[in-house]
């Protein structure tokens, strides 16, 4: 049986200005570049630079959000209010006097072969018959970006019947992958570590020292990569310092030769700061970089379209079609720079927040004065959301004094000293990372060695914790840090 009754409910919705101001607001610099682009071929409405004959003699009113399920009628829009010229409109104006001349806009692109086509072309100085030569490049293809050929002999074997229509044996392929591995960088084409060390030991000079390292990869890897460097010298019955001497051989080895291509066509990603912090007389100076301060404006062609049909008596209905469309063009302009504006004023607002929160760092550029912080501290002190925080905080990176660091970086837990002081973890891990550069690299110091050092300090701290903070600093194990 139907019933009818009434139900009250409390909803929250986001507007489409507010979730374009969110997207906004988590691209970095370059993206939003992009971003902008998009819209400006997107919108005829919106167009940037200065506009060449002053000002405007209009502006568009703040009209209601309409959703674009909603019905427009041409009858029920007020084309005065697009035209009025009582003052000029805030989008019209340079916001934070941010110049546009302050930061080069072009970014420099290599150009170059990639990897594979760099190797197919020494091949070209080979001697091969046709089937090798079709083995040769189908091998190059199958080099990864690091330099290996990590798949099974047999598995090419299938391939190059399958898709090249070649059928040959795995002996024939491993004579043609000793010509692979006469290519440069030398290495390519190895199938394992072990081989790629060894395949550039054997391409260099043949000193006594070289000669220990040839052996030592080609008969005791297992023993070297653990470092078990007193069953070597028992092994090859040698002393402490030839030993030293090979391995120092083996460290001077590439072991991604494919990496030291620069024509690799991998993606370079190209930081572009978004935010610069200088210390100008013992003061630190934030600025936002000139790349997000765009100048836009409203095309002035869609303005005199609307006085054109202001200015019409007996409208068409394609006329008013037309109006229409300006009308959502022009409020999709005027949503898109008013939220830029309201992204410029976040982006620096919460920069600003968390420069004065780590004031002390950003004057020494010494991480133990990085204070514990989380977004909450900074939401708190901007009065904004902890998503909003986050979104600023994960994509942008800021130029200091010390380098380009990503926000996100600043921000730590915080833990106890001994004291009951609150200590950012940051600062525990730099102490720790100059703890066991300082070490004894013959004798290493172990996790609870650690542990009981930084407690001396003042950081009591348990071995599990120590271990995981190594772990994040990619450091290794005690038994893997020794050197002889």
């Amino acid at each position: 049986m139907l019933k009818q009754y009434l139900q009250f409910k409390l909803s929250q919705k986001l507007s489409p200005q507010q979730i374009q101001l969110m997207k906004l607001i988590q691209l970095p610099t370059q993206a939003f570049e992009q971003r902008l682009k998009q819209e400006l071929e997107e919108n005829p409405a919106l167009e940037s630079g200065k506009e060449d004959n002053g000002e405007y003699d209009s502006e568009f009113s703040n009209t209601d959000d309409i959703n674009d399920s909603e019905t427009i009628n041409a009858e029920d829009i007020n084309v005065d209010e697009y035209l009025s010229d009582d003052e000029i409109p805030d989008y019209r104006t340079q916001s934070n006097n941010y110049s546009s001349d302050d930061d080069e806009k072009t970014m420099p692109y290599a150009a170059g072969t990639s990897f594979t086509q760099h190797l197919i072309n020494q091949l070209n100085t080979y001697r091969l018959n046709d089937e090798e030569r079709e083995i040769a490049e189908f091998l190059v293809g199958s080099v990864d970006e690091s330099g290996y050929i990590r798949r099974e002999l047999s598995d090419i074997m299938d391939d190059l019947a399958f898709t090249q229509n070649v059928y040959t044996t795995e002996e024939k392929i491993q004579s043609v992958l000793r010509i692979v591995h006469q290519l440069d960088p030398a290495g390519v084409g190895a199938r394992s570590l072990q081989e790629c060390l060894s395949i550039q030991l054997h391409r260099k000079e043949k000193t006594p020292h070289c000669e220990l390292a040839i052996n030592i990869i080609d008969n005791a890897f297992d023993q070297f990569t653990k470092k078990h460097y007193k069953k070597l010298i028992q092994k090859f019955d040698i002393s402490e310092e030839q030993l030293k001497s090979a391995i120092t051989e083996i460290e001077h080895l590439n072991p991604k030769p494919g990496g030291s291509y620069a024509g690799n066509n991998r993606i370079v990603e190209h930081v572009v700061p978004d935010f610069a912090i200088k210390i100008i007389d013992g003061e630190l100076e934030l600025t936002l970089n000139g790349r997000n301060a765009p100048e836009l404006h409203v095309s002035r062609e869609y303005n005199n379209m609307l006085k054109g049909y202001k200015d019409t008596k007996d409208k068409s209905k394609s006329q008013k079609d037309a109006v229409i469309f300006i009308k959502q063009k022009l409020d999709a302009a005027k949503w898109f720079i008013e939220a830029i504006k309201q992204r410029q004023q976040t982006l620096f607002v919460t920069m600003s927040a968390i420069m004065h929160y780590q004031k002390d760092y950003f004057l020494t550029g010494d991480e133990r004065n990085l204070k514990p912080m989380i977004l909450k501290d900074i939401a708190d002190e901007i009065s904004m959301d902890v998503s909003t925080v986050s979104r600023v905080a994960n994509s942008k990176y800021v130029d200091t004094p010390y380098g380009t660091k990503l926000i996100k970086e600043f921000f730590s837990e915080s833990m106890k000293n001994d004291q009951g002081e609150d200590v950012s973890t940051r600062e525990i891990k730099k102490i720790l990372e100059t703890v066991i550069e300082e070490e004894n690299k013959k004798k290493p110091l172990t996790d609870e060695t650690l542990a009981s050092i930084l407690k001396e300090k003042g950081y009591p701290i348990a071995r599990r914790t120590v271990a995981k903070y190594r772990e994040q600093l990619d450091i290794p194990v005690a038994r893997l840090r020794k050197k002889i």
